[in-house]
């Protein structure tokens, strides 16, 4: 698999933050760069501080992508989409997250750790990834957004 990112953010609260440590180690063996945006521990914090973080990378072109982790990704998307250039999906099963990506040219991925097990969420990072935007009429609603 391919990827067509090399610079990621990743960020979480505390209820996603084993799911954060997973996928950030997941990538770090794949040799892609990430910059881990915290939290450090699985105490208690709250999620639009950590949303915004990410967001602010991605939309600053600090990091080409964007990774967040919460307990159902919801919250993480839901702040990170007050950003300006920010395009955040809640992604849940394959075809959401491809989808994502061909048709929204999603730039950040939630994921909730309380609904979705590790080895799926992994997977979904994978196609995150490396899914193209398909352009075309696509293009066209995107700039309406």
């Amino acid at each position: 698999m391919k990827f067509l990112f090399k610079k990621i953010s990743i960020s979480s609260d505390h209820a996603g933050f084993k799911l954060k440590e997973k996928i950030k180690q997941n990538l770090i063996n794949k040799k892609i760069s990430v910059l881990d945006l915290g939290p450090k521990t699985d105490s208690s914090v709250d999620y639009p501080d950590f949303a915004k973080r990410v967001a602010r990378n991605v939309a600053s072109k600090k990091s080409n992508i964007g990774i967040l982790v919460c307990g159902s990704g919801t919250g993480m998307a839901m702040s990170a989409n007050k950003f300006k250039k920010i395009r955040a999906a809640v992604c849940y099963n394959k075809a959401s997250t491809s989808l994502s990506r061909k048709h929204n040219n999603a730039n950040i991925i939630a994921l909730g750790s309380r609904l979705t097990k590790k080895s799926v969420a992994l997977k979904l990072v994978n196609i995150f990834l490396s899914t193209k935007f398909e352009g075309g009429r696509h293009l066209r609603r995107i700039k309406k957004v």
